[in-house]
């Protein structure tokens, strides 16, 4: 009895250092993405991205429209979005901030999830596909806009290990992700990551 007791507290306490995780580097990837959008200069929303046929308002609109549309269907109340035409920047703080507050509730954030990849808490679900993704992006958006394009250190070393886990035909399905693009082999890490998406710097 007592061993099960110390089990179900183990589990307990990884839970919770698991989650704390999640929830720093969302907090720490989405708001870098926030930083950049809201530096964008008003002249700049309708510049060309990287993402062929996407402009910086693109960007945003995408992460506005995905990200509520799939945890919706999951148990995460979204209020109204703004319009990302008329404002995408308050666009963007919506999402991120329902999606943080859902994070801190424990029950939720513990909801199981079925992905095309796997099955997982919400919490680990928003780790995988929404910070990763929100990452990427941040690249985008600053190119696009003429800002700081030097993404987390840290982000970027976790992104890179899990590089070829999913699979090819997946990551490239939606034409969001370019072919891989060569480069030298004494090229920095984020140059190496962008090519391996199809991004050229």
């Amino acid at each position: 009895m007592a061993a099960t007791a110390s089990a179900i507290r183990c589990q307990s306490l990884y839970c919770g250092a698991l989650m704390s995780d999640i929830d720093e580097r969302y907090q720490r990837i989405t708001g870098e993405f926030t930083a950049r959008a809201r530096a964008v200069p008003l002249d700049a929303w309708d510049n060309p991205s990287p993402c062929a046929g996407w402009t910086a308002r693109d960007v945003v609109g995408h992460l506005t429209g995905w990200i509520p549309g799939f945890f919706g269907a999951h148990g995460v109340e979204f209020p109204p979005v703004p319009s990302v035409q008329d404002d995408p920047v308050a666009a963007w703080e919506t999402v991120q901030a329902t999606l943080a507050e859902a994070l801190t509730d424990r029950a939720l954030a513990a909801k199981p999830v079925e992905t095309p990849f796997s099955t997982q808490s919400l919490a680990e679900t928003v780790d995988m596909i929404v910070t990763g993704d929100v990452f990427t992006h941040t690249w985008d958006l600053a190119h696009a806009t003429g800002q700081d394009e030097t993404l987390d250190p840290a982000q970027l070393q976790l992104m890179i290990a899990a590089m070829g886990a999913m699979p090819e035909e997946a990551l490239r399905a939606d034409g969001m992700f370019g072919p891989p693009i060569e480069v030298s082999a004494d090229a920095d890490d984020q140059t190496k990551f962008l090519a391996y998406l199809g991004r050229r710097r």
